[in-house]
């Protein structure tokens, strides 16, 4: 893929597809008045809608989980897509095509060559889908049903065949429009003496598919003996495909995954179809790779790194699937998610145990049984005789650095008295303190530094995230000392024509919640509420994106979905804002250089010194006493 999305574009998206439209495919809107809609909030459970949007600022917020942001964030949070994802999601469905800055323009690399590779896509899985019909997708439909799959479960994961002849799929394409170029760049056809041919032939099909539900794959199996190809043959790297950053079931798991917090990774396309028909719908299975980094990233955008969060490997008990298991240990600490292991006694996959023993016996399997790093444990102590010293000691040198890799202390110390006991060793403390100086010893040497601890976060729903400088909910914020710089924030980043350009003066200190003075600091950046009257979409955008971080992010969302409190919103409103806050921050200095003048007189200070703070002291009050009389005329 192509590098940074230009920022016009970006723009451009987000202008164009309206945020009540987008939000109205996931959840029921109605109205909220002011212009606002609202319905149940589809990041939580809730009985009563605290979920707002508002289409004119394009903007969303909900006033239970605090979830918010633009038209790009909903679409990445209820998708679980990544930033680049989102746009070209929302691009394509606003028939924008899409630049790309890394390298300079590059046309080989713009949208519209990834939405025709989708569609090129689309097409071969519903052509797959309909041979399966076929007389000669037979030896298909027999492999399928010997493994306990009906028609309904063929169609339920789009299950396919690729017929035996040269170019079949590639001729149909052909017939759709799609040029050779664009068939050979998809990966669904290859180069052959007299031009394309079809890759994939006389297999049976599974299509592989993002996170979004887009067909970026194919996994092809072998059926006939005279095949001379591999068991399984995928679709190579292209443009769209990218084998270690896609899993099989993800758009089908996704939302049970965030919901139970909670998946499952198996080997094979018909072992996530067996976990799937026996009600295990979190099972994943990655693509003729090893389950790795950018999986994990995957996984924990829908896991939410929620303490309480689980990982299942299950694998063969062969020495293969031990081997598997142990590499999956060597990603573990990337997980804020606890890992397990689940191997069935006889060693039978997920589809195998379905056949032979019945969904239950799926349904048990993956009930999380030994954690992981138990399991890479037994395995590195079975190589040695733990009946002789020497053969204690040698285990426990392989065995103790894996043990400080765990980052959470308390987790490493109880896993180092589990290996002591492995190990036979009477001297819990002795495993004990050398899996500590090991740990030292790697934190000395420069290591990255510690994970998110597994198993630190309670149990049950993560709290919100606190906002800078404050350590508790947002309802805290909303007493009678905060409420008029709140409301003050909300005119700014809503109406900013009626408090610009007074509001532009007003310096950060004025504001006394340290996540307001962020939010005001966060305007300023993006160029001051005088900004805002020129472009006030825009101007949202710029004051998000000045936030140091989500938390701000999120409480200038807030604030700018949030109605005011006056039915009436106009100038008058504004100054009485205007004034109040101000007058405030006068009256707080006032009571400072009061202070600073008691303490100078009192000790016989400079008499200049003393002079100069009686002068301030007089101004201040002077302006005080003005915007009292006054009001906004005097800002």
């Amino acid at each position: 893929m192509a590098g940074r999305i230009n920022d016009e574009d970006v723009k451009a998206v987000r202008d164009a597809v309206p945020i009540d439209a987008v939000v109205s495919e996931y959840l029921q809107l109605r109205n909220a008045g002011g212009g606002n809609l609202k319905g149940l909030c589809p990041f939580h459970d809730e009985k009563s809608p605290s979920f707002q949007v508002s289409p004119s600022k394009g903007l969303f917020h909900c006033f239970g989980c605090q979830e918010g942001g633009d038209t790009l964030t909903f679409v990445m949070k209820v998708d679980h897509l990544t930033f680049s994802e989102a746009v070209e999601r929302l691009a394509a469905k606003a028939g924008i095509t899409l630049r790309y800055e890394e390298g300079g323009y590059n046309p080989s690399h713009q949208r519209g060559e990834r939405i025709r590779l989708i569609e090129a896509h689309k097409a071969a899985a519903d052509f797959y889908i309909a041979q399966l019909e076929s007389p000669e997708a037979e030896i298909g439909r027999k492999f399928l049903a010997e493994r306990g799959f009906d028609q309904a479960a063929a169609a339920h994961f789009g299950v396919g065949y690729s017929p035996a002849g040269w170019d079949h799929l590639t001729r149909f394409l052909r017939g759709k429009g799609f040029t050779d170029k664009e068939l050979t760049l998809s990966g669904l056809s290859q180069e052959g003496r007299r031009g394309p041919i079809d890759r994939f032939r006389g297999r049976l099909m599974w299509p592989i598919r993002d996170i979004g539900g887009e067909v970026v794959g194919f996994g092809a199996r072998k059926l006939r003996d005279d095949d001379n190809g591999p068991k399984y043959l995928n679709t190579p790297e292209t443009p769209v495909y990218k084998k270690s950053q896609v899993l099989y079931g993800i758009d089908l798991a996704k939302k049970d995954i965030a919901k139970a917090s909670r998946a499952v990774v198996v080997e094979g396309y018909t072992d996530v179809m067996a976990c799937h028909l026996a009600g295990v719908t979190t099972a994943i299975a990655t693509c003729g790779t090893a389950f790795g980094g950018d999986h994990i990233k995957i996984l924990r955008r829908l896991l939410m790194d929620n303490g309480s969060a689980r990982v299942i490997f299950t694998f063969d008990g062969d020495a293969a699937g031990q081997k598997a298991a142990l590499r999956a240990f060597e990603d573990d600490q990337k997980f804020a998610a606890e890992t397990y292991i689940a191997i069935a006694p006889d060693g039978m996959d997920p589809c195998d145990l379905r056949l032979a023993k019945g969904d239950e016996a799926v349904a048990d399997l993956v009930q999380p049984r030994t954690p992981l790093f138990e399991f890479a444990l037994r395995q590195i102590v079975a190589r040695y005789d733990l009946e002789t010293p020497a053969g204690r000691a040698a285990a426990l040198d392989e065995a103790a650095p894996v043990v400080a890799r765990i980052k959470n202390t308390g987790a490493q110390h109880e896993v180092a008295v589990q290996l002591a006991g492995m190990l036979g060793i009477l001297d819990t403390q002795f495993v004990v303190k050398r899996v500590a100086q090991l740990a030292r010893w790697a934190r000395e040497r420069g290591s990255k530094g510690p994970a998110p601890q597994r198993g630190a976060a309670p149990q049950g729903p993560a709290p919100a995230a606190p906002r800078q400088g404050h350590a508790g909910p947002a309802l805290n914020l909303r007493n009678p000392v905060y409420a008029t710089e709140r409301e003050l924030l909300k005119l700014a980043l809503q109406h900013p024509d009626l408090v610009s350009p007074a509001f532009d003066a007003y310096g950060v200190d004025e504001f006394t919640a340290a996540p307001y003075a962020a939010v005001r600091q966060a305007v300023l950046d993006a160029g001051g509420a005088e900004y805002g009257t020129q472009d006030p979409q825009d101007y949202l955008v710029r004051v998000r994106d000045a936030a140091p971080d989500d938390g701000v992010r999120a409480m200038v969302t807030e604030l700018a979905v949030e109605a005011i409190m006056r039915r009436t919103v106009d100038a008058a409103y504004a100054g009485e804002q205007l004034v109040t806050v101000r007058l405030r921050a006068v009256d707080r200095r006032v009571r400072d250089v009061q202070g600073t003048f008691a303490r100078l007189a009192g000790s016989h200070g400079d008499p200049e010194q003393l002079s100069a703070v009686q002068n301030e002291l007089w101004v201040l009050q002077q302006y005080g006493r003005a915007l009292r009389e006054r009001g906004a005329a005097a800002l």
